[in-house]
């Protein structure tokens, strides 16, 4: 067998089926270990899991006992239960990133967030992202099936889009949500990345907006990942966790995105599957060196606007033409 260069990494994206509620973590954590056994029997470097990997997605919930909230949280990583994680991996030599719910204190008071870890194949953590985009809402919503309370039960991440030198590349992590917004793609093409990982709990059905056809929640998952990878010259793996949870059909779609935006490798069950792909890094230099070179065409002076408000700031009224 001919050796893999310094420049290859065989990425298993390790999608998750349900977790029931009152699942346990070590039963998660097994499930865990049976992928990264897999990946390590098909030669992986990398294994990417999904956002919230450890626990149901407990915000379509609304709890009033903040503790019943904090017993879906880690307060350490690893813990108890997860350090079996980092020492199967180290074992195999492989890396991986992690979704979880993260506590942590803060001046006397407790911070929340939605976080990933990348884990490198020491079993050493070496990044920590912790998500920017929440959606949903603050307020419980009772006329709604399920809830969408990230708003609530976390913190902005205040880490901002750092990346890491690390497995031979330049890698970078987002949440879920994050896929959705240019922005999270473009702070890291400007560090330049080189592969992006990401899980999502998405819904397949029922959108909240109540007016959005159902096929195109997996249109427009596709569609933001590979756009991104394109646009920043970037792998981008996305995860999901999939299927039935708790009574909400959640989309699977789990894919590997080549820097040309092409899809190399996507998941066919709503099931737990590991989708393997080798990723050449040096695929990035192409676009890093020809159309999205960003040093040679952006015009960074021209798009004050980006940084400079939220909301859209709309034309004046008598500009309007008659």
């Amino acid at each position: 067998m001919m050796a893999k260069s310094n420049r290859m990494v065989t990425v298993g994206a390790a999608q998750l089926g349900p977790i029931a509620r009152d699942e346990t973590r070590a039963g998660v954590v097994d499930r865990l270990l049976a992928l990264l056994d897999q990946a390590h029997e098909r030669g992986c470097d990398l294994v990417v899991f999904p956002e919230l990997a450890l626990t149901t997605f407990f915000p379509r919930w609304y709890f009033e006992d903040q503790d019943e909230i904090d017993g879906f949280f880690e307060t350490a990583m690893p813990g108890p239960e997860t350090q079996a994680l980092f020492d199967r991996a180290a074992e195999h030599g492989m890396g991986f990133c992690l979704g979880f719910a993260e506590i942590v204190e803060d001046g006397g008071k407790a911070q929340r967030f939605n976080t990933s870890i990348l884990v490198d194949k020491s079993g050493a953590i070496v990044g920590k992202y912790r998500k920017v985009h929440l959606p949903g809402h603050a307020k419980h919503l009772p006329e709604r099936k399920w809830q969408h309370l990230e708003k609530a039960y976390f913190n902005v991440g205040d880490l901002g889009f750092p990346v890491w030198r690390t497995m031979g590349g330049i890698m970078g992590m987002c949440i879920c949500n994050d896929r959705r917004w240019p922005e999270t793609y473009r702070m890291m093409g400007l560090q330049g990345v080189e592969m992006i990982m990401l899980g999502y709990n998405t819904p397949a059905t029922e959108p909240p907006w109540g007016f959005e056809p159902t096929h195109l929640a997996g249109l427009h998952n596709n569609l933001s990942m590979q756009s991104g990878a394109y646009q920043n010259a970037t792998w981008v793996i996305g995860v999901a966790k999939a299927g039935n949870e708790g009574g909400c059909d959640m989309m699977g779609g789990t894919l590997i995105v080549a820097p040309t935006g092409e899809i190399v490798a996507q998941g066919r069950t709503l099931e737990d599957e590991l989708v393997v792909a080798d990723c050449d890094l040096d695929a990035c230099n192409h676009y890093k060196n020809t159309v999205f070179n960003f040093a040679e065409h952006r015009q960074p002076d021209q798009y004050g606007l980006i940084t400079e408000t939220a909301g859209v700031i709309l034309p004046p009224e008598d500009q309007a033409g008659e």
